[in-house]
C-alpha cells in the first residue's frame, strides 16, 4: 500500500467491500479481445515502420537488425508502459544524428550501454515526476533542432542516394559533395530517383482506384516497387545484409572518457525525453480531433510515457537496439487508421518480431540507395515551412535559426544549448524593449507605456514624466502585464507631486476605466474553503458593486442591466479560481483516491438549503465523509405520502442499503426561513410548490401545539422564540419520520445504523447535539454532551 495514500481505520461494524459502490458486481475473468480497429491500424504502422527502422540503422552505421530490435521492443515494452495509448515508439529519426556520432566516437556495443543508461535517466525523472517540465523549452528550440537533425540526415544520405559514401560531420559532406557528383553511380541514382517518385506521387493517386491504393503506406510501396524494378533490371547494388541473430552484438561495458560518457548520456536522453513527451502532447491532440472518438481513449500520462520509454530503452540496448522515442509517422498513421487502443501499437511490434524472424530472404533485397533515399525524405520533411512561419509569427525565428545552425554545425547538444542562450537573450530584449511615448490632445497630457515597465525603463518614465506640465490633466495608460517596485515608486512620486501642485492624474491599463494599482499585501489573509465571497477582500477589486442591505446579511445585489451576471459572475470566477489555486492542490490526492475506489461515507447528513450552513465546516469533514441531504426547512416526508418528490427517500435508502452509513444526521438551525413560512401560513389559497412541499412540516406545528408533550430546551434555557422552539420540535419530529422509513427501520433492528439530532445556531456559531431524557428533550453543546450516548 502507498504510504501517500491515505486509508480509513477498519471498523468492525462495517461490512468491507472490495470494489466502489457505484460499480457493478464482480463477475468472471475478463476475456482479452483485440479490436479490429487495432488489427488494421497495427498493420498500416508495421508496413510504414519496417522500411523506415531499416533506413534509419543505415543512416546511423548501426547493425541493420538494431532498427528491427527498437521497433519490435518500442511496440511492445514503450506501448504496453506508456502513459500515451496510441503513441508509437521505436527508432527515430531525430534520434540519427546522436546515434551516428556515438557510434563513431565508443563503437556500437558502448552506443548500447549509453542507451541503457539513457533508459535509467528517463526512469530517474518519470519517477520525480519532471516530465511536463521538458515541456517549457521554447518550441522554437525543439522545432529548431529536428530542423538542423533533418539537415543532417538530408546531406548525410545524399551521399549514398549519389551512390558513394558519406562522412561524419555536415561541413565534411558539404566539403566531399562537389568530388561525389563528379562520380556519380547512376544505377544508386535510378533506384534513388524512383523510389522518391513513388514516394511523392503515390499518396496523390486520383480516382476511386487511387482512395483504395492510398491505403497502402508510400514508404512501403516506394521501397518495394524499387527494390523490384532493380532486381527486374538486374542492377548490381549494395543491398540490405542481416546476418544471423547468433552474431547479433549485445551491449557491452562502456569504454571511454567519463565526461564523455556522461555527455552522450544526457544527450540522448534530452533527446528521447523531448520528442516522446513533444509527441505524446500531439497525439492527444489528433485524437481529440479524431469524429467518433471512443471514451476509452485517455489522455497522455506524461510522467509514465516517460517511464515507459525509459524501460524500452533500456532493453532495447540491453539486446542491442537503437535509442527509442515516440515517432511522429507511425504515431500520425496509428490515429488516422482508426487505432482505439495501445494493443495496436503492441500487435505492431509483434508483427516486426515476425517479420525480422521469417521475411529475411525478402528484407535482403532491398537495395541501400531506396533506403537511403527514403530516410533523407523524411530528413526533408523534419524541416517544416509551417512551423517556420509559426516562429516567424511569433518573433522567434532568430532562436529557432541559432538552434538549426547548431545542430548542424555543432551537434545537438552544443546546438540546444545555443538555443537556450538565445531564447533567454530574446526574452531579456523583451522585458528591456519599453516605449514611452507623450503627447497631448484636447489640453490633456497623455503618457503611453507600451510594454513591460522594469527599473530599466525608468529613466524613459521619468523623462516623459516630466514633460507634464504642473497643474495640467494627466492619463498615464500602462499598457503591459509587469510593473516592477522601482517604477512603481516613481509613478507613485510622480503623482503626489502633480497632484499637490493642482494637476490631476488619471493611471489607466490598456482599456479606459481599468486602473492600475499596486498589489495589495494578502499575508494576512485567512482563505478558508468556506470564505464567504461577498465578505472575502483578499481578491475583491476596490470596484466591484457593493451589495443592498448588507448590514442584513441578506444576498440580494443591485440588478445587472448588462444581463451578464455582473459581481455575481466575477464571484463565482474568483471563487473558482481560489479553489483551484489554495485548496485543489491540497485534496488532489485524496479526490483521486476516492475516484479510484468510490465514496464510502460514513454518515448521511440531513440538513437545511440555507445558505449559511456549511456542512464540511460544521463537522470538520472531508471529501468522501459526509452524504449530504438538504432541503428547505430539512424535511423528511413520511413513507407513503403523495409528496410527488421521492428524493428525500430515494437518498436514505441509498445511504442505509447500498452505502452502508452507520449514522443518519437531521440538522437544523437557527432563524429558518421555512419555520417561520409554517408559522405564518394560513389554510387555502393557492398551493404553489412552496406550499406543498411545506406541508410535510405540519406535523411538527401539530406536536409543538400539543399541550402534554414538553417544550425543548437549548443547553439548559428555554427557547427565545417560537421560531426557535419549532426549529428544535421540527429536528426531533424528522427523526420520527425517518425511524418510519423500512430501510431505516430495518438498520435500528440490526444494531448497525444510529440516529442524532442536531441543531446549529448561526449567529453563536454553536452546534448542539439532541439528548432525550425522561425530563423531555434536551440541545446540549457538542462539547458538553456525551457524544457516545
Amino acid at each position: 500500500m502507498s504510504a501517500c495514500v491515505p486509508t480509513r481505520a477498519a471498523d468492525p461494524n462495517r461490512t468491507e467491500r472490495t470494489h466502489p459502490p457505484h460499480s457493478p458486481p464482480p463477475g468472471g475473468p475478463r476475456r482479452f479481445r483485440i479490436a479490429g480497429a487495432d488489427v488494421s491500424a497495427s498493420i498500416a504502422v508495421f508496413l510504414i515502420a519496417l522500411p523506415l527502422s531499416l533506413g534509419i540503422a543505415l543512416a546511423t552505421g548501426a547493425p541493420l537488425q538494431a532498427g528491427l530490435v527498437a521497433a519490435a521492443v518500442g511496440g511492445l515494452v514503450a506501448g504496453r508502459l506508456g502513459g500515451s495509448p496510441l503513441q508509437v515508439s521505436g527508432p527515430a529519426a531525430g534520434l540519427t544524428v546522436v546515434t551516428a556520432d556515438l557510434i563513431q566516437r565508443y563503437g556500437w556495443r558502448t552506443t548500447c550501454a549509453i542507451t541503457v543508461l539513457a533508459g535509467l535517466a528517463q526512469l530517474g525523472l518519470g519517477c520525480l515526476r519532471v516530465a511536463r517540465g521538458a515541456l517549457a523549452v521554447s518550441p522554437a528550440i525543439v522545432h529548431g533542432m529536428l530542423a538542423g537533425i533533418g539537415v543532417t540526415i538530408a546531406v548525410a544520405q545524399l551521399h549514398i542516394v549519389l551512390g558513394g559514401t558519406p562522412q561524419s560531420s555536415v561541413p565534411d559532406n558539404l566539403r566531399a559533395l562537389p568530388a561525389q557528383l563528379a562520380d556519380v553511380g547512376l544505377a544508386a541514382v535510378s533506384v534513388s530517383a524512383l523510389t522518391l517518385a513513388l514516394l511523392l506521387l503515390w499518396p496523390r493517386l486520383p480516382g476511386r482506384a487511387g482512395r483504395l491504393l492510398r491505403k497502402v503506406p508510400a514508404a512501403l510501396v516506394a521501397v518495394a516497387g524499387a527494390s523490384a524494378a532493380a532486381a527486374l533490371v538486374g542492377l548490381r547494388l549494395p543491398k540490405v545484409d542481416l546476418p544471423s541473430w547468433s552474431n547479433h552484438a549485445l551491449a557491452g561495458l562502456p569504454e571511454g572518457p567519463v565526461l564523455g560518457l556522461v555527455a552522450a548520456v544526457l544527450t540522448t536522453t534530452l533527446v528521447c525525453s523531448v520528442q516522446s513527451l513533444l509527441g505524446a502532447v500531439a497525439v492527444d491532440k489528433l485524437v481529440a480531433g479524431r469524429p467518433g472518438l471512443p471514451t476509452g481513449v485517455r489522455r497522455s500520462d506524461l510522467d509514465r510515457e516517460l517511464l515507459g520509454q525509459g524501460a524500452a530503452n533500456i532493453v532495447s540496448g540491453s539486446l542491442g537496439g537503437l535509442p527509442i522515442a515516440g515517432v511522429a509517422v507511425r504515431t500520425s498513421a496509428n490515429v488516422h487508421a482508426g487505432a482505439v487502443s495501445r494493443n495496436s501499437t503492441m500487435l505492431h511490434g509483434v508483427l516486426v518480431v515476425i517479420a525480422a524472424l521469417l521475411m529475411v530472404p525478402i528484407l535482403e533485397l532491398i537495395p541501400l540507395a531506396s533506403l537511403a533515399a527514403l530516410v533523407m525524405a523524411v530528413g526533408i520533411q523534419m524541416v517544416s515551412l509551417h512551423h517556420i512561419r509559426t516562429v516567424t509569427r511569433h518573433r522567434e525565428v532568430w532562436v529557432y535559426a541559432v538552434t538549426t545552425l547548431g545542430v548542424v554545425s555543432l551537434g545537438v547538444l552544443q546546438g540546444v544549448a545555443l538555443g537556450i542562450a538565445m531564447a533567454v537573450g530574446v526574452a531579456l530584449h523583451r522585458l528591456t524593449r519599453t516605449r514611452i511615448t507623450h503627447e497631448e490632445t484636447e489640453g490633456v497630457h497623455h503618457v503611453h507605456v507600451r510594454g513591460q515597465l522594469t527599473f530599466l525603463a525608468v529613466p524613459r518614465l521619468s523623462r516623459a514624466l516630466h514633460l507634464v506640465p504642473h497643474g495640467a490633466d494627466t492619463v498615464v495608460e500602462l499598457d503591459g502585464s509587469f510593473m516592477d517596485h522601482a517604477a512603481y515608486e516613481t509613478l507613485q512620486d510622480w503623482q503626489k507631486t502633480h497632484t499637490a501642485q493642482g494637476g490631476t492624474v488619471e493611471i489607466t491599463g490598456r482599456h479606459p476605466g481599468t486602473r492600475i494599482s499596486e498589489p495589495q499585501a494578502v499575508t494576512g489573509c485567512r482563505c478558508r474553503p468556506w470564505t464567504p465571497w461577498r465578505n472575502h477582500q483578499c481578491d475583491r477589486p476596490q470596484s466591484a458593486p457593493l451589495s443592498r442591505n448588507d448590514r442584513s446579511g441578506t444576498d440580494r445585489t443591485e440588478p445587472d442591466p448588462t444581463g451578464t451576471g455582473g459581481a455575481s459572475g466575477h464571484e463565482l470566477v474568483r471563487g473558482i479560481n481560489a479553489f483551484q489555486r489554495n485548496t485543489a492542490p491540497l485534496v488532489r490526492s485524496e479526490l483521486a483516491r476516492l475516484a479510484r475506489e468510490g465514496q464510502r461515507p460514513s454518515q448521511l447528513f440531513l440538513t437545511c438549503a440555507d445558505s449559511r450552513l456549511v456542512t464540511s465546516m460544521i463537522t470538520s469533514s472531508g471529501p468522501g465523509d459526509l452524504f449530504v441531504v438538504r432541503n428547505v426547512g430539512n424535511l423528511v416526508p413520511r413513507p407513503g405520502e403523495e409528496s410527488g418528490d421521492d428524493s428525500v427517500a430515494a437518498a436514505i435508502e441509498y445511504a442505509v442499503d447500498v452505502l452502508r452509513v452507520r449514522s443518519i444526521t437531521v440538522c437544523g438551525h437557527s432563524g429558518c426561513g421555512a419555520m417561520q413560512a409554517l408559522l405564518s401560513s394560513e389554510p387555502g389559497g393557492v398551493q404553489t410548490p412552496l406550499k406543498r412541499w411545506l406541508r410535510h412540516g405540519l406535523p411538527s406545528l401539530e406536536r409543538m401545539a400539543d399541550d402534554s408533550l414538553p417544550w425543548g430546551s437549548l443547553a439548559g434555557r428555554a427557547p427565545e422564540d417560537a421560531v426557535e422552539q419549532l426549529c428544535l420540535t421540527n429536528v426531533v419530529q424528522q427523526l420520527e419520520h425517518l425511524r418510519a422509513h423500512d430501510s431505516v427501520a430495518r438498520a435500528l433492528g440490526e444494531g448497525t445504523l444510529e440516529l442524532h439530532g442536531m441543531y446549529f445556531h448561526v449567529g453563536e456559531a454553536e452546534a448542539y447535539l439532541l439528548t432525550e431524557t425522561d425530563d423531555g428533550v434536551v440541545f446540549d453543546r457538542v462539547r458538553e454532551a456525551d457524544l457516545t450516548a
